[in-house]
């Protein structure tokens, strides 16, 4: 893998950027503190500013790191207000895998936002990093999640049973993904 870090990806309507401090409260307003977003999340709903304040210091610490990979998500029409997040939630560098996940703020739900933004990741991670697989699960009670991994071409690959925990307990895993191969393979069509 050839790794890169977090740099700045553009589509037609977002920008995906490294976070800074200053998006704290537009982080915790639109996201972070509610508790329809993170339902289906392995972190619980921030009871206070102050965490979410807190969580993005950390992320903005690790950006020195070139295997480390966190974005956020602007709409070009937001000005420069994230209202979600994207990022590697696990890294396999053995089998040159990426885990991805995101989450996005209710307000922007149903609008192609968050499959934008995985999209964008795609060329990134297959043709930049040169990983040989990326992959995303999701709990199958939320399954507009998973339409967004199909909508970036991921393939549904089976679902584990009681293999995760999120904050409605411990549940099933539907797990989806893509191999360079095919990602080259779909790109010359």
């Amino acid at each position: 893998m050839e790794h890169q870090g977090t740099v700045l990806l553009e589509t037609p309507r977002l920008i995906l950027r490294r976070f800074c401090p200053e998006d704290a409260p537009a982080a915790y307003r639109n996201w972070a503190s509610r508790d329809e977003v993170t339902k289906f999340l392995s972190w619980p709903t921030h009871k206070s500013q102050a965490t979410t304040e807190k969580i993005i210091r950390s992320w903005v610490s690790r950006y020195g790191d070139k295997k480390y990979y966190q974005w956020a998500i602007v709409p070009k029409e937001n000005g420069d207000e994230p209202v979600g997040t994207i990022s590697v939630v696990g890294l396999n560098e053995d089998l040159s895998v990426v885990d991805i996940g995101y989450c996005i703020g209710s307000p922007w739900w149903h609008q192609g936002i968050t499959a934008e933004a995985f999209s964008v990741l795609l060329p990134f991670f297959f043709e930049k990093v040169r990983v040989k697989r990326i992959e995303a699960c999701h709990d199958p009670n939320n399954p507009n999640s998973g339409r967004v991994m199909t909508k970036c071409g991921l393939r549904y690959e089976g679902t584990l049973r009681q293999r995760d925990r999120n904050n409605q307990g411990i549940v099933d895993v539907s797990i989806y993904g893509l191999l360079a191969k095919e990602y080259f393979i779909s790109k010359r069509k």
